[in-house]
């Protein structure tokens, strides 16, 4: 199935590329999303017609996302869990924690944007994460875990 791309998607292009994918992945994710539509003559004609208005939008969509990466690059977070003598977790910290200590600290995150490159994390220390902030925007972040007192 071949498909207008309405913006950009990571592994698969940018912004007016026609593209061919599965159909599952078009009719279950792309389309009812918004991200593509259906490349028929008709479509395209009106994409171009468009385009200029959504190169705006995902040129405003990027500045908000590097803006949202300076601020999360500022930051300093420390996440307090339960702990053992050794410095091993009763639990995990996950990609929802680290979120909700991110949004407590002033800057709106949601879990799908975090990535944990080792998985969840099961002891004390510090740690690297990602937050994929937009397609073009990575942000690399310090957190730190530490014991409850």
């Amino acid at each position: 199935m071949e498909v207008i791309l309405l913006e950009k998607i990571a592994n698969l292009g940018s912004l007016g590329d026609k593209v061919a994918i599965k159909s599952g992945y078009a009719r279950n994710y792309l389309i009812p999303y918004g991200k593509a539509v259906v490349a028929t003559p008709v479509k395209i004609a009106e994409f171009e017609a468009r385009r200029a208005e959504l190169e705006k939008a995902a040129a405003e969509k990027l500045s908000a996302a590097q803006a949202r990466a300076n601020s999360l690059s500022k930051l300093q977070i420390v996440i307090t869990h339960k702990a053992g003598d050794e410095g091993k977790l009763f639990g995990s910290v996950g990609t929802q924690n680290i979120a909700d200590a991110i949004t407590e600290a002033g800057v709106a995150v949601e879990k799908h944007e975090i990535r944990l490159p080792q998985g969840v994390i099961r002891q004390i220390g510090e740690y690297q994460i990602d937050i994929h902030c937009h397609t073009d925007v990575i942000v690399k972040m310090p957190i730190s875990i530490a014991a409850e007192a």
